[in-house]
């Protein structure tokens, strides 16, 4: 869990740059039409939209952009047809990576994610090579602030969580991917704000690294995340307090 904290911790501050300039808008509206494509165009039914959704509404992604966005998935609107594809290698410190992307061009982003990882000291391997060091999960983020840890871990827990840590000032609450909309709305039904609810890859086992190695890594997963077709990345690195805390000062 440490390692999904991590790297969600340093994409924060990346990730505020991006939504100012549209770059999270436009990943969303992929996975919106993407989402729709496959199961059609009612939150409702199709469980994949509606988290879709929910991600664009907590980024204030106007409704316009949403409802066009549905209507080029169902075929309703014109628009460019995309791939889901997933790439897996490894970072400097042997660290796992794994890279989800809606793309419209296979041979280009297949050409420019491997030059991303050659660049960044890294390497794109086979598939599957990395994936099973991960397992995915809905993870939900919720500051501890105010909130009692034991209600809060036996509502968690009843509406069907998995676990629950108290990492840095911040719960952690995990569960089976299925379990994602009755552990949201549990949350929801008493009044409990999550600062991040995400269905992704949480690291089976860390990998610790220092301060050399972490700048490496970081600086590969942000320009990893930085290109247009990227829509997740996941990496099982792990920091000490003392390294992330030097990161986040630089």
């Amino acid at each position: 869990m440490s390692g999904h904290s991590h790297w969600a911790n340093i994409k924060h501050y990346k990730g505020a740059a991006d939504a100012k300039r549209g770059k999270v808008w436009s990943k969303l509206s992929r996975l919106i039409i993407i989402a729709s494509r496959a199961g059609g165009g009612d939150p409702i039914t199709n469980l994949k939209l509606r988290y879709a959704i929910d991600k664009a509404r907590a980024i204030s992604m106007p409704k316009d952009n949403i409802e066009r966005a549905i209507r080029r998935g169902t075929g309703e609107a014109e628009g460019i047809t995309f791939e889901e594809l997933v790439y897996e290698g490894f970072g400097s410190g042997g660290t796992a990576i794994v890279v989800d992307l809606l793309t419209d061009n296979r041979n280009r982003s297949n050409g420019e994610i491997r030059k991303i990882f050659e660049k960044g000291g890294g390497n794109m391997g086979a598939p599957g090579c990395a994936a099973h060091f991960f397992d995915r999960k809905g993870v939900f983020v919720i500051l501890a602030k105010g909130i009692d840890e034991d209600s809060l871990m036996s509502i968690v827990l009843d509406a069907g969580a998995d676990d629950m840590q108290n990492e840095r000032g911040r719960f952690t609450v995990t569960c089976d991917p299925a379990s994602f909309q009755k552990v949201q709305e549990a949350l929801a039904k008493n009044n409990i704000v999550s600062e991040s609810a995400e269905i992704t890859m949480v690291a089976k086992m860390n990998v610790d690294v220092d301060a050399e190695i972490a700048r490496k890594v970081t600086k590969l997963l942000l320009n990893l995340d930085d290109h247009d077709d990227v829509q997740n990345v996941y990496c099982n690195v792990h920091m000490s307090p003392e390294v992330l805390a030097e990161l986040e000062n630089e």
